[in-house]
């Protein structure tokens, strides 16, 4: 019975992506190209003096990515530290420092890595002004540079590629804000709670009292599926009836996840003139996700022991209105973007189940990836996919009409290899430094041993992916991992920006060249294998080691 649930799901999930793919693909490519600005629009330039008109050399737009997005810190980190003096603090205290670096950080950089309980911690003023308009910037900022990047294999003989503040104006006002708004209406009539209640103590059944918590739910739970950000209102995220309430809502938020990083490759596709260029990457990004899915399936309905037997699945940490089936299609939507919202609990899969939402994140987050940031995470794989088939047959490789020179494979060889560096170094230092690893082994590991090597790994990875999930087993809010995750989490999103943004400039630079019988075809099944191929060898055996020291040996045990 739960794989056909799981079948049903997937269909009626891929049928909707597939009647939105092509309005809401043509709709962002002319969000991003159209020169007539709105009144709104105009009036928000002239107060922050920018001209419209006046297109950035890839070091202005990323000196302007910086620059407001180090801004975005200031001000998050300030609002928590002022919470006392805030209207609707419901009492809380200001937010400790270092965790309020870790939370600033985390929602800039679209992680939404949480090392708290948001309904115990954070007033509505934090909530809402601080923490929700992230989740709106935020993924307006990873559109942008995807968008910028599209641009670099579009324009000929230029030293620009855009302007960061109309790209960002007219993703949150054109995209997110019309899109959020109908998504919270939709999350309303399915029973997510929207209110300024505070906490409304009432008897129970047994004659004791309870404390229900309330709040502006329904919007903020919106966006944070939208712009894939994953932050959740309450610490149970979307496992809470309050912010997901039936089978119909887990879906429909599944779909806002999914639905933006799923229409971008019609986006590039219009964009560069090809459709199918933007089917080939559309495909990737597909088979990739079904894959995974199906092996977590698998893994979860197949768990061993006899809990599972009786169960009839790993039904430990999973919410029973949901199922295996519903609990799954979260976790690989969930870690396959950059959402890192959760359903139930990764930390509680089996051992092989537990892996392929990391083993997701390790992959780079390209199947479909965040808002922007998965289809530019595709783009560079697909660059250097191109740059090997170039090497096995003796040409030079192009993509789309652009050389792929020792410039442009070298800056998509270090954006590679960024997230794995961190990744690594944060996990290795957690355990190498004698006064880190005593105190994480004493306050942070609950499960030592195998699990609680996962555990790090996991944390780690998610915050350099910017992906914000967790192995809940984890207790994070400690002086270490607030600075490294936080670490992790900056680095992980602005150092790879810097180099899309560098090769995206490098590209605009250049002329086309026209397509002879030695162009490689890259709208073609063989090139999507191809792709395919290089994803997995150069992204996920990077972690091979690591993987058979956690989860694996975890798995054979």
């Amino acid at each position: 019975m739960d794989v056909w649930l799981a079948i049903l799901q997937v269909l009626t999930l891929v049928a909707i992506l597939a009647a939105l793919h092509r309005p809401l693909g043509d709709y962002m490519a002319t969000i991003y190209t159209t020169t007539r600005d709105l009144q709104v629009e105009r009036e928000f330039y002239r107060l922050i003096g920018v001209d419209a008109r006046s297109d950035q050399s890839w070091q202005s737009y990323l000196h302007s990515v910086l620059a407001f997005s180090a801004v975005g810190v200031f001000f998050v980190y300030a609002i928590q530290r002022a919470q006392t003096v805030l209207p609707y603090s419901l009492g809380f205290p200001a937010i400790p420092e270092g965790l309020s670096f870790n939370t600033a950080v985390s929602f800039v950089t679209n992680t939404n890595w949480q090392s708290y309980s948001p309904d115990v911690t954070m007033g509505y003023s934090v909530q809402i002004a601080g923490l929700a308009v992230q989740n709106f910037v935020s993924a307006a900022v990873g559109i942008a540079v995807a968008i910028a990047l599209v641009r670099g294999f579009v324009l000929r003989r230029t030293g620009t590629i855009g302007n960061f503040w109309v790209d960002l104006t007219r993703g949150v006002l054109r995209l997110l804000l019309p899109l959020a708004i109908v998504a919270a209406v939709v999350l309303l009539t399915g029973g997510v709670i929207q209110n300024f209640n505070g906490f409304t103590d009432v008897t129970t059944l047994s004659g004791g009292t309870q404390s229900i918590p309330g709040g502006p739910t329904a919007s903020q739970e919106a966006i944070k599926e939208l712009g894939t950000n994953g932050g959740g209102f309450f610490n149970a995220n979307s496992a809470h009836p309050f912010e997901n309430p039936s089978a119909w809502t887990n879906l429909f938020e599944i779909l806002l996840l999914l639905v933006i990083p799923f229409s971008l490759p019609r986006t590039f596709g219009t964009l560069v003139g090809d459709k199918k260029q933007g089917y080939a990457i559309l495909a990737t990004m597909a088979t990739i996700f079904v894959v995974s899915l199906t092996a977590v399936t698998i893994f979860e309905l197949n768990g061993a022991g006899t809990a599972p037997g009786l169960a009839g699945g790993a039904m430990e940490g999973k919410e029973t209105r949901f199922g295996i089936a519903g609990s799954t299609l979260f976790a690989s939507a969930t870690t396959l973007t950059s959402t890192g919202a959760v359903n139930s609990m990764h930390d509680s899969y089996t051992a092989l189940g537990g892996m392929m939402p990391m083993l997701n994140m390790m992959l780079g987050e390209v199947a479909p990836g965040g808002t922007g940031s998965g289809l530019y995470g595709m783009l560079i794989l697909a660059v250097i996919a191109v740059f090997v088939a170039g090497l096995l047959v003796g040409r030079t490789p192009e993509y789309l009409g652009k050389k792929i020179g020792p410039r442009e494979i070298k800056l998509a060889s270090i954006y590679i290899l960024i997230t794995p560096t961190l990744v690594l170094t944060g996990t290795a230092l957690s355990f190498a430094i004698p006064p880190v690893r005593a105190d994480v082994e004493a306050t942070s590991i609950w499960n030592p041993g195998l699990h609680g090597l996962s555990e790090v790994l996991y944390a780690f990875t998610s915050a350099a992916n910017n992906n914000g999930s967790a192995f809940a087993g984890l207790t994070a809010n400690t002086p270490w991992f607030n600075t490294a995750l936080g670490v992790a989490m900056l680095l992980g999103r602005f150092l790879p920006i810097v180099f899309v943004l560098a090769l995206a400039g490098s590209l605009a630079a250049q002329d086309k060249v026209p397509a002879t019988a030695g162009t490689l075809p890259t709208n073609r099944p063989q090139f999507v294998g191809l792709l395919i191929g290089v994803t997995i060898i150069i992204t996920a055996l990077t972690y091979f080691p690591v993987l058979a020291l956690g989860p694996l040996a975890e798995g054979l045990q």
